[in-house]
């Protein structure tokens, strides 16, 4: 396993974060890293944690994504997550989700914050899931998920055996148009929840 607090605690963040599963991602000529995909048993808890560090703050929402196609088989799922920004990459963190054991699999049974997968953005999620299909790692799961005016289409890859950890393609649209998410939008967007005092929205 490898665990969100060795990479906090490396003398170079960055340089930790690009030294993941490095050798898979230059053999296939992978984009960059964009998103740490990390696995906690309670995500509220896990952002309380993060945020006592500097870390956020985290919008957390819930609800059901609007597609989840696993090992070609299409479930309803539900669960929460949370997200942030942090030194120029973006923490995702996803709890074990009702429907589903994809994430709960992947839990630390001390309770650690497992770095699951490497988010990368792409233009074409099929167009680079299938390169890596052929290339002999699978589309474990392919899903959607829509906050208001925006969608993120995502592939995670079998990937395990051969990069120690998930790779994750995800594009976001909005309007028809694809985008990245600021840091500025998911940190007002936590600020406001705190302010409110309701840490998890539905959407």
């Amino acid at each position: 396993m490898v665990f969100l607090g060795d990479v906090l605690n490396a003398t170079d963040f960055s340089q930790a974060v690009d030294g993941l599963a490095r050798e898979f991602r230059d053999q296939h000529e992978l984009p960059a890293i964009h998103q740490l995909g990390l696995t906690v048993p309670d995500v509220q808890d896990a952002a309380r944690d993060l945020e006592a560090k500097g870390i956020g703050p985290f919008f957390i929402a819930n609800g059901s994504p609007v597609f989840w196609r696993e090992q070609g088989q299409v479930r309803s799922i539900r669960g929460k997550m949370g997200l942030a920004h942090h030194r120029g990459f973006e923490l995702e963190l996803l709890e074990p989700t009702e429907g589903s054991d994809f994430y709960r699999q992947s839990l630390d049974p001390a309770g650690g914050i497992v770095v699951q997968r490497l988010g990368l953005l792409v233009q074409d999620v099929d167009e680079w899931a299938d390169r890596l299909a052929a290339a002999g790692s699978p589309v474990w799961i392919r899903g959607k998920l829509k906050i208001g005016p925006a969608t993120a289409d995502f592939a995670y890859m079998d990937t395990v055996k051969e990069a120690g950890l998930i790779i994750e393609f995800i594009s976001w649209r909005i309007f028809g148009r694809t985008f990245s998410p600021p840091a500025v939008l998911y940190h007002a967007a936590g600020r406001l929840e705190k302010w409110l005092g309701k840490r998890s929205i539905t959407v």
